[in-house]
């Protein structure tokens, strides 16, 4: 991997990470696109861990409150009515459901998973959920002509239900071109949950699976020696920072704003990808590593 290359791609992965349109998918067609070899799942795992360093210092109150609360109900009965312990209890167990398929799925999600077909359906499918559940929500804020507007859940609101709910919506994003936001932001507008919580949530839950996966990656990379670590390093450096851009806008876009320009992208990009593969313009695995 050239520097130009991990410039590139360390670019797409902070600027897609947050947003509903798989950074994952993004990674893959860049690679495939520009006629260059594919990253591979160590690659975006390694990156991951850029992205949700800006996750951590972003919403690093929300989180020094969580692990504060969460490290005191351990032994303080009356700190587990807190709702900050709940939420460190919430964010456990809404990260089980990756836990066991990200081990369990290891070699579908290396190889077949990766099959630009499987990633142009995935943009199109998950790309009309994300838009029905936008709808929905915004029904229910506007009310309607003949009713008020429903009061939407918070993450006060938010139960262990609902955290393995969104611990399963979360999982999908294994596959290229489902979207870890997408998934989970969607999965909570389905629930009933405002944008923001359901974002911010999402985010949070995001935090002990990626950077689990990120390290798991970084043990198993440095145990070879097929791993460029000075464009590798340099891509997680600009996830980072691109990254962090994009959270600060992405946080403030949700609370006013509908996810319609992204479902019509997800859509109109799968498309694209069916065309030119099933023309032969690209094959479904091109770009795919040797390795």
């Amino acid at each position: 991997m050239s520097w130009f290359e991990s410039l590139i791609l360390g670019l797409v992965q902070g600027l897609t990470e947050f947003l509903p349109v798989s950074s994952s998918a993004h990674l893959r067609l860049t690679a495939a696109f520009s006629g260059w070899e594919d990253p591979g799942a160590a690659f975006t795992a390694i990156t991951q861990i850029g992205t949700e360093t800006a996750v951590l210092i972003y919403f690093r109150k929300d989180i020094g409150r969580i692990i504060w609360a969460w490290s005191r109900s351990l032994t303080n009965k009356a700190m587990r009515k807190n709702h900050d312990a709940q939420m460190g209890w919430l964010v456990i167990i809404g990260s089980i459901p990756i836990g066991v398929l990200g081990l369990t799925l290891t070699d579908q999600i290396e190889g077949p998973f990766r099959d630009l077909r499987i990633t142009a359906t995935m943009l199109i499918v998950v790309g009309i959920i994300i838009g029905v559940a936008d709808r929905l929500a915004a029904r229910d804020e506007s009310g309607g002509r003949h009713r008020a507007a429903k009061q939407r859940k918070q993450l006060a609101d938010l139960n262990a239900r609902d955290g393995l709910i969104y611990g399963v919506c979360q999982a999908m994003a294994l596959i290229p071109g489902v979207s870890r936001s997408g998934a989970t932001i969607s999965g909570g507008l389905f629930m009933g949950y405002q944008r923001e919580a359901a974002a911010r949530y999402s985010f949070l839950l995001a935090i002990p699976a990626v950077l689990a996966s990120g390290l798991f990656e970084l043990r198993d990379a440095m145990q070879t020696d097929h791993v460029a670590w000075g464009p590798t390093a340099f891509a997680t450096v600009i996830a980072f920072a691109s990254g962090y851009v994009v959270i600060a806008w992405f946080m403030k876009f949700i609370s006013t704003k509908s996810f319609m320009p992204f479902v019509w992208y997800r859509i109109a990009l799968g498309i694209v990808i069916v065309i030119l593969v099933t023309a032969g313009v690209l094959s479904p695995h091109a770009a795919e590593s040797a390795g």
